[in-house]
């Protein structure tokens, strides 16, 4: 069996003397969708965000625990957070787009890292667009502003902006909560496409959508008024559940 590709052991997340996550333990397999459900406020954004350390630029929030990336430890003294979340990027709920081109959009990360040669920035950007379905759609406007494109190109476009820094994770924080059905439908369809090449770790309160696209979900949801990861299998194992009551009525009204 595959080593993890993520080892998460009593991850606790406080702020003052609140504790937001508590006592967190579970493996995240490598390649596939790794799905995070439960109901609103019980921390999994929280826990998306501790596995690429964006969880310490959040003033107040204190981190305590182990999370190892791939083996290392990625708390350690002497991590640089920007190596990290290259090899981790991140899609968020709302797509954030600059006030520059689609091109420049694409290419934001591979400029600030500059580990990429400008030389082979056309192909990187053109490769990142059709990776993320979009080549099609923007090949013949790459220099016109990324705000004239729909909310869900514009959700495709930060996905092509992750894929350019060329990340062996992607995580995404409910990448569909703010599109139509149909950009919902195409960015499903991209997730399925890309857990062939990434692993992937996903934010979802659509249990349609963690059936569809997740082989693995964590269930975290508040108990004892911190969230704690109550449930954790494949989708049909942990609905099948019957000893866990949140899980029940969160099932229930879904």
């Amino acid at each position: 069996m595959s080593a993890p590709v993520f080892q998460i052991s009593n991850l606790t997340v406080t702020a003052g003397p609140r504790k937001l996550l508590s006592g967190v333990s579970f493996d995240i397999p490598p390649g596939g969708v790794f799905g995070l459900i439960g109901p609103s406020g019980a921390g999994k954004s929280t826990l998306l965000k501790c596995l690429n350390r964006l969880i310490v630029l959040t003033p107040g929030l204190r981190v305590s625990g182990q999370i190892r990336f791939q083996g290392s430890e990625i708390y350690a003294s002497g991590v640089n957070g920007d190596d990290l979340r290259t090899r981790i990027g991140m899609l968020f709920q709302q797509p954030v787009v600059f006030p520059k081109s689609i091109l420049a959009n694409v290419l934001f990360g591979v400029r600030h890292l500059g580990r990429i040669p400008s030389a082979e920035w056309p192909t990187v950007a053109e490769e990142a667009l059709r990776s993320a379905a979009l080549w099609d759609e923007v090949k013949d406007r790459l220099k016109q502003p990324a705000g004239r494109l729909s909310t869900g190109q514009q959700q495709r476009l930060c996905l092509a902006r992750t894929l350019a820094s060329r990340p062996e994770v992607i995580l995404m924080d409910e990448p569909t909560s703010a599109l139509d059905p149909r950009s919902t439908e195409a960015i499903e369809e991209l997730i399925l496409r890309l857990k062939t090449k990434h692993s992937i770790v996903l934010v979802t309160h659509n249990l349609r959508q963690a059936r569809k696209v997740c082989d693995r979900v964590a269930f975290v949801a508040a108990r004892e008024e911190s969230g704690q990861l109550l449930a954790c299998g494949t989708c049909a194992e942990v609905l099948a559940r019957g000893d866990v009551p949140e899980l029940t009525a969160y099932a229930a009204e879904m």
